[in-house]
Order: structure tokens, then sequence, then C-alpha cells
């Protein structure tokens, strides 16, 4: 199971994922607010990584901007790949 740390920035204008300084910037237009910019954490993984949303997993970070997910059902260099990481 491969685990990917994100910065999260709700709230924003422009969704996304980008990479600065070597960490996934992940901008979602939702709302901090009931579980609703986690939510689109998943969704925005799992699209950007071309898995099923069942496959991405908070594992850590629910409550602040910084979160670690799990992934299954994808390779690392991959995975790195698809989210303009270094392999």
């Amino acid at each position: 199971m491969l685990q990917i740390a994100v910065r999260v920035k709700p709230g924003s204008k422009q969704p996304g994922i980008s990479v600065e300084d070597g960490t996934v910037v992940l901008r979602v237009r939702e709302r901090a607010v009931e579980g609703a910019a986690n939510a689109a954490c998943v969704k925005a993984l799992a699209e950007a990584l071309g898995v099923a949303p069942a496959h991405v997993l908070l594992l850590h970070g629910a409550r602040g901007r910084e979160k670690r997910f799990a992934i299954e059902g994808i390779e690392e260099t991959l995975a790195r790949r698809r989210l303009g990481l270094r392999v």
C-alpha cells in the first residue's frame, strides 16, 4: 500500500494538484466543513491516480491541512509520475 503526504488548500478558486518544493499540494473548491474538503481530496486523488475512490484512504490529518493518504491498486513509480513527482 502506497502512502502519500499532501498539503490541502480548501476553498480554492482553481482546484488542482501541483508539486511545490517537493510537496504534493491539492487545491479543492470545497471548504473544510463537515468533511467536504476531505471527500473532495479523496475524489481528486483517485481521479489523478486513475484508481477508484474506494482505494484512497485518509490515514492522518482529517482536521488539518497536512494529510497522509494510503492508496491501493497503483505502483509507486506510476503514482509519482501521475502526480508530477520525481521518479
